[in-house]
């Protein structure tokens, strides 16, 4: 036997199937009577309706899009358990949208800008263009930028300049002066911004100890531990080799101890590795790094998501919030070494 359908419904009722849709979705223009009628047919014939279609007659799709890049490394992983465990008890559905290109960019930031998509828009690490951004205000879609920062929308974001200074200022303090700066592509694609503003703190801190800058200090490494590794062992066959190594996130340190222990590099006796994010294999391997709070950033934007939906969606006025960072100092960073 066949699902029955709303015109079956209206058929039973004998009414229309605007007047059937309106009972469903509780319109007070029903007579308590028509209304009756309504119901009792659905009970009979057992009807119930789509999801999705009962959703977009109301104007809501129920669901959050989350637009992120390369979700699966570790720091956006633990965002995405911060937004994960907000929106599990909201109600609405969570769909995750992954940027691997510009073009994948562009098509999901014009394709999102519409609440037949989504309701509301939670964006990682990706800064929009001033064209995204009036497209979003335009559609009244709410959005919430995560490490992301952009005047017109909503955002939780942290101060990468000062966690590259904090970084920086932990390994000078500690005598170094041949410090590298190892980094994700400065000129990415995407238009990450975070990488180019922890190089402005680790340049504003060179500066402020007379320190001159190098610029072969500063190497780039496509993302993930393996081009780290290997950029590091490069490294340590310079003569003379750096007596420290900042790297721009966690995964990238990682590489670097790997490539020391590979060449019998000791760690922190020769050779200091800070890096940044503190994911939970930084406390496990007792890595020196900046913690950012990743997995708060992710919690307090599904928040403030949730708070413009409840409210004025996209014609509230933008709140930011900026969170602290702050130098964990565990064993991987030590006084430089007198003999080399």
């Amino acid at each position: 036997m066949s699902k029955a359908t709303i015109r079956d419904v209206a058929r039973k009722a004998e009414v229309s199937v605007a007047t059937v849709s309106r009972v469903l979705n509780n319109h007070p223009s029903v007579s308590p009577f028509t209304r009756q009628r309504v119901m009792d047919a659905i009970r009979e014939l057992n009807y119930s309706p789509h999801p999705i279609a009962q959703r977009l007659s109301l104007g809501r799709t129920e669901t959050l899009a989350v637009v992120v890049p390369l979700f699966t490394l570790p720091s956006f992983v633990e965002r995405l358990r911060g937004v994960q465990k907000v929106l599990s008890h909201s109600g609405y559905d969570l769909v995750l949208f992954n940027v691997d290109s510009p073009h994948q960019r562009d098509e999901y930031f014009a394709t999102l800008a519409t609440r037949a998509r989504a309701d509301g828009i939670l964006v990682l690490s990706i800064p929009p263009s001033d064209e995204d951004a009036e497209r979003f205000l335009a559609a009244e879609v709410p959005v919430v930028l995560v490490d992301a920062y952009h005047p017109q929308l909503s955002s939780v974001y942290i101060d990468d300049v000062e966690g590259g200074y904090l970084a920086t200022r932990h390994l000078i303090s500690l005598g170094h002066r041949r410090i590298v700066y190892l980094s994700e592509p400065l000129n990415n694609p995407l238009e990450f911004g975070p990488m180019k503003k922890r190089l402005q703190g680790y340049r504003k801190a060179l500066a402020e100890e007379g320190i001159p800058f190098d610029p072969t200090c500063v190497v780039e490494a496509e993302p993930g531990r393996e081009a780290a590794y290997h950029a590091a062992r490069a490294l340590l066959a310079r003569r003379p080799p750096p007596t420290a190594v900042f790297a721009a996130c966690d995964t990238h340190a990682i590489g670097v101890l790997d490539a020391a222990r590979e060449l019998g590099v000791r760690v922190p006796e020769a050779l200091s590795v800070v890096g940044y994010d503190d994911i939970p294999d930084a406390a496990y391997l007792n890595l020196s790094t900046v913690h950012q709070p990743l997995f708060e950033t992710g919690r307090l934007g599904a928040e403030l998501l949730l708070t413009l939906l409840q409210g004025n969606g996209g014609k509230s006025a933008p709140i930011h919030r900026r969170l602290p960072v702050e130098l964990i100092h565990r064993a991987t960073t030590a006084f430089a070494p007198t003999d080399v």
